[in-house]
């Protein structure tokens, strides 16, 4: 293990990597089944094979992307099919069927195709450097505050849509809108039908969870986070049983511990359909592909980035040491994502509560891939952690983040506005691609109007504009 991951150097042990690998792995469990549902419409579309061969492809490619992150560049982080961009490539596959007239399961495999495409690209970016570039054309202001604006995102997470409640009524109903935002408990529960009890408990849950969190880490305690998210999934579930009679662990059948290898090697293992990318039409295919590159290309640096930097992993002038590595485990996972079945696998923000949790090395990823791939024989097991718990851990680390804004200059007005955009931006887009991009964008246009022009690279202009026509062709 010392030989391997350098535990000495880095300052950790073994222990120590191991609860910061299951403790970001219950932070992002959740992507395990809620990637098949949302790339299959809840196993609507394409029918319960596709919805199986997704879950497969979710936690093979994943443990891919963590193991070649734990042994080729030796860092803390973890990987799974990106957030906003799984949602992106649902929709895409639902315009490649109105547009070819494909089925759901043949549209869905063109779609692969995209993915193949922009992990080869990415490969080839990463070895050559261009990546690593990239990265260093971000201004170090705007770097800076990449880690803060993922606190701010983090908590978003934690206090909204993690918690996110449905009901007959409708939903999601989300903590800080429906309950937090509710004028009398009656307004709350008028609007919230069935799922106000829900509610309630996801609310208790969270902050005895972030409590618990907050006492263990001031007292020292060694895996703080994850005996808190512990403490609140037993109280989410003693509360399920007691007020809301629900079982939380009614799927807990013989049957669902037996991987669907065949589903997999039916619907997605290599399935890409070759004719049906070309059907879409070429302007369209590179539109697509260079779209889900500037998206998992900044979701990637922005959580690097702000992770590292939140460890404490960066030099002087904000730099990561084996960025290049980190990054060619990125493309390596997204390649693997397309082989095997699933949308862009990209560098998880949980990977922060890991980080907290002390992880600094290859083995925290190792752990947490171990923990992906038991998943495809104990994913019911997994299903029970409840989306509160996981809050709990995602509101203590975004706070944490947020420390990161002392170093800022705020008396430099080209530091302060890109990144108190930045802090807006990334937070409600639910995107930090998106959210540099405007930092970049604002920061470039006050330079060059406030006389310092020449202090622009020319990559961050490139950057600027490249971002400037991906915004106006977005919309």
């Amino acid at each position: 293990m010392e030989k391997i991951f350098k535990l000495k150097e880095n300052g950790t042990t073994v222990r120590t990597e191991l609860v910061a690998g299951l403790t970001t792995f219950m932070t992002m469990a959740y992507i395990i089944a809620l990637n098949p549902n949302l790339l299959t419409g809840f196993g609507q579309d394409g029918g319960p094979e596709l919805w199986n061969g997704v879950f497969m492809a979710t936690c093979i490619s994943s443990a891919i992307g963590m193991f070649v992150m734990a042994f080729l560049a030796n860092k803390p982080f973890a990987m799974a099919p990106g957030m906003g961009l799984n949602s992106f490539f649902a929709v895409v596959v639902a315009n490649i069927v109105g547009m070819t007239g494909l089925s759901y399961v043949e549209s869905f495999q063109a779609a692969l195709v995209i993915i193949l495409v922009e992990g080869i690209v990415f490969l080839i970016l990463s070895v050559l450097n261009v990546r690593e570039k990239i990265v260093e054309a971000i201004p170090l202001g705007v770097r800076l505050g990449i880690a803060p604006a993922i606190g701010m995102m983090l908590m978003n997470i934690g206090f909204g849509s993690n918690a996110g409640i449905y009901s007959e009524t409708g939903g999601p109903f989300y903590v800080m809108r429906d309950f937090f935002g509710a004028l009398t408990p009656s307004v709350a529960q008028s609007t919230m039908g069935s799922g106000y009890g829900a509610m309630v408990l996801a609310v208790v849950t969270m902050f005895v969870g972030f409590f618990v969190i907050l006492v263990l880490d001031h007292k020292k305690v060694k895996g703080s986070v994850l005996i808190g998210m512990l403490v609140a999934s037993v109280i989410h579930w003693a509360g399920s049983f007691i007020f809301l009679n629900t079982n939380p662990f009614a799927n807990i059948t013989a049957e669902a511990f037996i991987p669907p290898f065949g589903d997999m090697v039916e619907t997605t293992l290599f399935k890409f359909n070759f004719k049906g990318f070309f059907d879409i039409g070429w302007f369209t295919a590179i539109t697509l592909i260079i779209t889900f590159c500037i998206i998992d290309m900044f979701d990637t640096i922005g959580t690097l980035v702000g992770t590292a930097s939140r460890a404490g992993m960066v030099d002087k002038d904000g730099n990561m040491p084996n960025m290049k590595e980190a990054l060619v485990a990125d493309a390596v996972g997204t390649i693997a994502g397309a082989a095997t079945g699933t949308s862009t696998v990209t560098t998880f923000v949980e990977s922060a509560a890991g980080v907290e949790a002390g992880g600094r090395t290859g083995l925290t990823a190792f752990t947490t891939g171990i923990l992906f791939l038991a998943c495809i024989f104990i994913s019911p097991i997994a299903a029970v952690i409840p989306a509160a718990a996981t809050s709990s851990a995602l509101i203590y680390v975004g706070v944490l983040m947020l420390a990161g804004l002392k170093n800022i200059d705020f008396s430099d007005m080209t530091q302060l506005v890109p990144v108190s955009v930045m802090l807006i931006a990334m937070p409600t887009s639910g995107s930090i691609g998106h959210a540099i991009g405007l930092g970049l964008i604002i920061y470039t246009v006050m330079k060059v109007f406030t006389g310092k022009a020449k202090d622009v690279s020319v990559l961050t202009y490139a950057i600027s504009l490249l971002f400037l026509v991906k915004f106006f062709l977005a919309a």
